[in-house]
């Protein structure tokens, strides 16, 4: 246990890892903010300039930039709804209109204090429950991811709010757009009516700036006359009141974080959307109705999508299999430093767990002080004159995506998805579902064909396999009470069932 507790406090007593760390943080931060910039790339450039430094400098420096870029994606997502990441699209579902009232520095701070929550969540269960929750995911099997997705399509449709049918009309929208391309498995090209551009399919994050940015730009253009609002920035951190009233929300939305993030191949992303449609549920009486800045809706997934990070720790380091797409460049990296991920790290070398585990707190800490530094020049952005703003959101918008791998025709794809989403907005549409369904749909038909081999191309095994399962029996169950929950008769059935007066 002492030796545990002194590689542990490595990262905190060496002021080289404190400053590599803290730069990371900081750096993340700003990384994630800018749209188009992913994590994911910024850990792929990191390795190559640390594959020869200590493995402790290196995974100091990684740590800090992934802890940092999960959060900053709330900030333009807050202030310019533009969510620097996919994890950041419930919140700028909320954050927004905040902005749009004035409490953009409210609304970061409040981001900022429940995302450094969730983290510590994340990391205490890498600490202590990372071979249980190892273990339990492992017990997924490719139909149980299937239904994760298909639930996902579910609530992206709750996200419209208005309608559902349209929801989920976009969501399907987004799968569609996310088949674009050859297929997994038998190297065909799908949707790609011949043209050789298209086999490599559609960049998500081409289509996210455009739906989200350009579309939103061009919005705006039908509002040049109205002025900027003043921010209000008096109060940053968040009020105790606010912080005890929302711990409980909290703390489910960073265990549904942790659990996600813990299941290979899921993420942030799916975890911020279940948490946040776990709030949309579960919370009764919002302040203000969700969809129009509800702070609930803030807590819940900034909370979950930090939380996922530790969450995505716990199969990389016991059993070798990445959480998400960064820590499967992290493998990367463990392996060129002469590293084994896996069940036997534990065993053979406790010291870098536990130093893990260190630095990643010591991530967060930063990143609670970074997070809440800085908010009166970001809020700025949002009282720029619109006439300057809508101009350097398209300009930035077509860096962004430029940059995801310097292939102009990418800022052609992400125009053409802000017209097309500028006419999905002026009919009622919302495009985060969208999005949503694009990130979603190559999972969901990856694991529903592997699911359907593991049956041996038999439909009726294919279904009895749904509910034989205890998981997948639970997962089903949940998915069709969704699916009822949405129709005409959900009401009627309810009260039958004495469920409501």
């Amino acid at each position: 246990m002492l030796e545990a507790l002194g590689n542990f406090g490595i990262s905190w007593l060496d002021p080289w890892l404190l400053l590599l760390t803290a730069s990371g943080t900081l750096a993340g931060i700003y990384v994630g903010a800018i749209p188009g910039l992913s994590v994911t790339m910024a850990t792929s450039i990191l390795i190559s300039f640390t594959f020869k430094w200590p493995v402790n400098d290196a995974l100091a420096l990684i740590a800090g930039v992934f802890m940092g870029g999960v959060y900053g994606g709330s900030r333009t997502a807050i202030l310019l709804n533009i969510p620097g990441a996919p994890s950041a699209i419930a919140t700028a579902i909320e954050g927004y209109p905040m902005a749009r009232r004035g409490e953009a520095g409210e609304a970061i701070g409040l981001t900022t204090v429940m995302s450094v929550f969730g983290g510590f969540v994340g990391i205490a269960a890498l600490a202590m429950l990372a071979p249980a929750i190892s273990s339990f995911a492992l017990m997924f099997n490719s139909r149980d991811y299937l239904l994760l997705g298909l639930i996902g399509i579910l609530l992206v449709g709750t996200l419209s709010g208005e309608s559902f049918a349209k929801g989920a009309f976009a969501g399907a929208l987004g799968v569609l757009i996310g088949m674009v391309g050859l297929d997994p498995m038998t190297a065909e090209g799908r949707f790609t009516f011949g043209s050789i551009s298209l086999m490599g399919g559609i960049p998500y994050v081409a289509a996210m700036i455009g739906f989200f940015g350009v579309a939103e730009a061009l919005v705006q253009l039908q509002t040049l006359d109205v002025p900027a609002i003043k921010q209000k920035i008096d109060r940053v951190i968040p009020k105790f009141s606010d912080v005890k009233r929302y711990f409980w929300l909290a703390m489910r939305a960073s265990g549904i974080g942790t659990i996600i993030g813990a299941l290979p191949g899921t993420g942030g992303d799916i975890a911020a959307l279940l948490a946040y449609d776990d709030a949309r549920r579960s919370v009764k009486n919002p302040e203000v109705p969700f969809g129009e800045g509800a702070k609930e809706g803030l807590v819940a997934p900034e909370a979950a999508n930090n939380a996922a990070v530790g969450g995505a720790f716990i199969p990389m380091l016991t059993l070798g299999i990445p959480g998400d797409a960064v820590t499967a460049v992290i493998i990367g990296a463990l392996f060129i430093h002469g590293l084994k991920p896996g069940p036997l790290m534990l065993v053979e070398t406790p010291h870098l767990f536990w130093f893990t585990v260190g630095n990643l707190a010591l991530a967060n800490v930063f990143l609670l002080i970074f997070g809440l530094t800085g908010i009166r020049i970001f809020t700025k952005i949002v009282e720029c004159p619109k006439a300057i703003l809508i101009p350097l959101i398209i300009v930035l918008s077509a860096v962004g995506t430029y940059a995801i791998e310097n292939n102009p025709v990418h800022i052609y794809w992400m125009l053409l998805f802000g017209v097309f989403g500028y006419f999905l907005k002026t009919y009622g549409f919302q495009v985060g579902p969208v999005i949503l369904g694009v990130i979603l749909g190559p999972m969901m038909d990856s694991n529903y064909r592997r699911a359907m081999i593991g049956a041996r191309g038999d439909v009726g095994e294919f279904l009895w396999n749904f509910v034989s399962h205890p998981i997948s029996l639970v997962l089903s169950v949940g998915f069709l009470l969704m699916l009822v929950s949405q129709t005409p008769l959900w009401p009627w059935i309810r009260k039958k069932a004495g469920l409501q007066r």
